[in-house]
């Protein structure tokens, strides 16, 4: 159950936003009393500018001119089409839930994580900067086109010096401008937009009156440079008044070379000017740690400035077809001022809009900046933007955007970088969509946004325009900057981010695992399919490193559950001791580096607790079908972690955020001869458990002794080889013969095969021992073990050793295989055939191949590569419960000092030779 105390009661019940979330996250500078902006002031005004910028005074001859009148209407269209869709999108983030400081960076990083949502949040921030140094030095060359020296045209004054440096001068002037203001606060920042909002409503509006009260003229155009440096005859354009002529004239394209550039225009570098001055529709949004109530204000403000703006430009589009011809469209794209009642005003206007867009991205980009070091996701790089003033403006983000600002205006020329801008702005504008679209696909209960006018189709169709938008305004940007993310994420996640945010990531992967569970049918396995699917019973983990270790290389990728059982009552406790031990758990298997999943249980022993994940264990078709034990054994414990590299580093110790250390968390190994959670009995008795379910079970002993994982990854030579020792019959049944043909004999085959398919085990070479009875000729047998394994496509070393004389020798073939473990021999005659298997075993481990049958005393093999690892035939345990000590005596004596031993017993078939 969730926390009673969470940050979302605590909000509702408390009222302050403040309330809901911790201090160290990015939010509102200030806290709420900085939220003072109205939807008008904070979200309208600025995203208006941002759209219109200097686009809808010096670009709309150009697009109208060089498209004609429906190719425009077209571009328009499919311009604000795509932005239409990121604005559903953003008004559904928007209405999800409080959304505080940082706009677009916030709404991804909450979605994406920290790791995609830092790294656009920083290319966001970035084009940002970038932007409000393209509009500065648009505004320069606006204003040196009338009042530089090199100024050409009817109204040129020629009264400011030109050049790099006085250049650099203008634009740092004005930067200085537009930094001031913005450090002061968003309060000035809204007061100066909204006066800038009015002085360009005011210039738009003398415009549209001039369309209709001008009467035709002629305007003459500037002279063109001709081939070897002279000019061109002087040329004029025709302002008609409403023409159906004119109209029809400007209705087809006529793509021709641009004056400004020289190069040649087509539909998509005309389409990409016009879509650069429609790129602000965040310019409100990056507001939202300032605006009172932005849950309600950015999809409200935003909707509402798109829809003016496109009004506007759609009004100005057919005026301009309709009163202009194409010449005078095409050669003078600031035929504003040449058509207005009073030129001044134009001007007014241009200067007004370059100089709130520039405002708009400065204060835009330290809102992002200031969010991004409040995460604190780059460290000490970005630690001087978390200073704010009393009244909770961040100017320590301000200065320093406005550092980077005055760096790029020390280019000069940013033509190149305008592409680069808007490619930045698309990449946010697609993990918006994308962010929207994750949380639709994975129906998360608590994505309930208010906004509803959105479907996944949207979020879908958002992402791929904005990606195809990349590519054909700028393939070689939009390529670079996908590149950078990609670096930026690699580094955050290299770093390590906030994991308390929520991953989008796990609702969709629970979602579709979900579903392909469901269709997971039990009823279709087939055993050419058949994986082991393991449950590791595990007491304490410093003991079981290694066995955990060799479990994760057996489960051939298929489901491996650790699985612990903690003893007690729930009624005798206050409350579960089991859920807080998780966490530890969890971080066991990061640091071991298993593919394992955690199931814990609490039961009075742990007998029924080893049932109770038996039978609850996994989900659906992925369940555990074979049970992993550790060895009952005298041996003393040994404590791994002190030995192992992955937990004995030395920041073992001092875990981030104060988290105690993971070697804290487990106990101690038991000291030797203190009592045991299991008694021999109820070990045994597990074991019987699981086979009465139909569970495959391996026992392992003597694991801490194997050699490295990395032993046999290089090609190496004799001294690196190692054998796999495999008795796929049972020894303490002394009658020999086609024993390795049942299912348990087979099982122990596919398990061996399985560990040789891990590259740790590549080199190491099989071997399958064939016990011979005493009647058998030697080769018979031997033969048909090896036409079996080239069915099974098995390479092996097929060994014969003679075994079952004298014990075996004459005993009738009705035998059965439980005669000495359930005590129908004399315990003195079966612990003297479990001393013989054993002596039998030992003496084959260490020699090389080539030698001929042997028994217990020796054999014709020289000494060669020593055995790695030996699978032994596990017998079932007795009928009878009091036979169990005797039972687990056997066994021991019969894996006594093999070294690194699996005793198991399969009860399922695993191999198949069909196709």
């Amino acid at each position: 159950m969730a926390s009673e105390s969470s940050p979302l009661l605590a909000y509702r019940l408390l009222g302050d936003e403040g309330a809901a979330f911790p201090a160290n996250g990015a939010g509102s500078p200030g806290g709420a009393s900085a939220r003072k902006l109205s939807t008008f002031l904070g979200v309208v005004v600025p995203t208006v500018l941002s759209m219109f910028s200097i686009v809808v005074f010096m670009r709309i001859g150009f697009v109208v001119g060089h498209a004609g009148l429906l190719q425009a209407l077209a571009m328009l269209l499919v311009a604000y089409f795509i932005l239409a869709l990121t604005v559903l999108s953003v008004c559904a983030i928007a209405t999800n839930g409080a959304v505080r400081g940082g706009g677009a960076y916030f709404m991804i990083s909450r979605t994406l994580g920290p790791e995609v949502g830092g790294s656009i949040g920083l290319m966001f921030f970035l084009a940002n900067v970038c932007g409000c140094a393209v509009s500065l030095l648009g505004l320069v060359e606006a204003v040196l086109d009338v009042f530089g020296a090199d100024a050409t045209g009817p109204l040129g004054l020629r009264v400011l010096p030109q050049g790099y440096g006085w250049n650099l001068l203008y634009g740092s002037l004005l930067l200085g401008l537009v930094g001031g203001v913005c450090t002061l606060g968003a309060n000035l920042y809204a007061r100066a937009s909204f006066l800038t909002f009015l002085l360009v409503s005011g210039s738009l509006a003398s415009v549209l009156v001039s369309f209709v009260a001008v009467g035709p003229r002629v305007i003459p155009l500037t002279p063109r440079p001709g081939p070897n440096g002279s000019s061109l005859p002087p040329r004029v354009g025709h302002f008609t008044g409403f023409n159906s002529s004119t109209l029809k004239d400007n209705l087809g394209a006529g793509y021709a070379e641009d004056y400004t550039t020289g190069a040649m225009m087509t539909f998509a570098s005309v389409f990409a000017v016009l879509f650069n001055g429609c790129t602000g529709i965040m310019a409100g949004a990056n507001m939202s740690g300032e605006l009172r109530d932005p849950s309600r204000a950015i999809p409200l403000g935003t909707i509402a400035a798109v829809a003016y703006t496109f009004f506007v430009y759609i009004l100005l589009f057919f005026l301009s077809s309709f009163t202009c011809d194409r010449t005078l469209l095409q050669e003078d794209y600031g035929f504003f001022r040449a058509i207005s009642l009073w030129p001044p005003l134009v001007l007014i206007g241009i200067y007004a809009t370059s100089l709130s867009a520039s405002m708009s991205s400065l204060i835009g980009a330290s809102r992002i900046l200031h969010a991004l070091a409040q995460d604190d996701l780059f460290g000490v790089i970005l630690a001087p933007a978390k200073v704010v003033s009393r009244g909770g403006n961040p100017w320590g983000a301000v200065l320093y955007s406005w550092a980077l600002a005055q760096l790029m205006l020390l280019a000069g020329k940013l033509n190149t970088l305008a592409a680069v801008v808007t490619v930045f702005y698309l990449v946010a504008y697609a993990a918006v969509d994308l962010s929207c679209l994750s949380l639709e696909w994975a129906s998360a209960p608590n994505f309930r946004p208010t906004f509803s006018l959105f479907s996944w189709h949207t979020c879908l169709l958002g992402v791929a325009s904005c990606l195809l938008m990349m590519f054909l305004i700028s393939p070689g940007a939009a390529g670079g900057s996908l590149l950078l993310m990609g670096l930026l994420s690699a580094l955050l996640t290299a770093r390590g981010g906030p994991s308390s945010w929520g991953y989008v990531s796990q609702a969709l992967l629970f979602h579709q695992v979900r579903k392909y569970l469901l269709r997971l049918d039990v009823r279709k396995d087939h055993v050419k399919f058949w994986r082991p699917q393991l449950l590791l019973l595990v007491g304490n983990p410093r003991g079981a490193l290694p066995l955990l270790r060799l479990a994760n290389q057996l489960k051939k990728g298929g489901l491996y559950v650790l699985g612990h059982v903690t003893l007690g009552d729930l009624d005798s406790l206050p409350s579960d001791p089991v859920q807080p031990q998780y966490g530890a758990w969890l971080s066991l298997v990061d640091r071991a580096q298993v593919k394992a999943f955690v199931d814990l249980t609490l039961s009075p022993s742990v007998r029924q607790g080893a049932q109770h994940l038996l039978r609850i264990s996994g989900l659906g078709g992925m369940k555990p079908n074979t049970l992993v034990l550790g060895f009952y054994d005298d041996a003393p414990p040994q404590d791994h972690f002190l030995t192992d590299p992955a937990f004995s580093e030395p920041e073992d110790s001092t875990r981030e955020g104060g988290a105690p250390a993971l070697s804290t968390l487990f106990p101690p190994p038991r000291a030797p001869g203190s009592p045991r959670a299991l008694s021999p009995q109820d070990y045994v008795a597990t074991v019987a458990d699981a086979l009465k379910m139909n569970k495959n079970v391996v026992l392992a002993r003597a694991c801490g002794a194997l050699p490295p994982e990395r032993l046999s990854r290089g090609s190496g030579g004799t001294s690196q080889l190692h054998h796999v020792d495999v008795w796929p019959l049972n020894l303490l049944r002394p009658r020999g013969g086609p024993g390795y043909v049942d299912v348990c004999g087979l099982f122990l085959l596919q398990m061996a095969t399985i560990l040789g398919m891990v590259p740790a085990w590549h080199s190491a070479q099989l071997r399958i021992f064939l016990c011979l009875g005493p009647r058998e000729a030697p080769g018979a047998a031997e033969g048909r073990l090896r036409a079996l394994l080239s069915q099974l496509r098995i390479r092996a070393e097929v060994q014969e050793v003679v075994w079952g004389e004298g014990a075996g020798a004459g005993e009738p073939e009705e035998e059965e295989e439980g005669d000495f473990v359930n005590g129908r021999r004399g315990e003195a005659e079966a612990e003297a055939l479990a001393c013989s298997a054993n002596a039998l075993v030992r003496a084959q481990q260490g020699r090389s191949s080539g030698g001929g049958p042997g028994g217990p005393e020796g054999g014709d093999g020289e000494e060669g590569p020593a055995t790695a690892l030996t699978f032994l035939y596990l017998p079932r345990p007795p009928a009878d419960p009091a036979r169990y000590p005797r039972y687990l005596a056997l066994l021991e004596t019969l894996s006594r000092d093999l070294g690194p031993t699996l005793l198991i017993h399969g009860v399922t078939p695993v191999t198949c030779t069909d196709l």
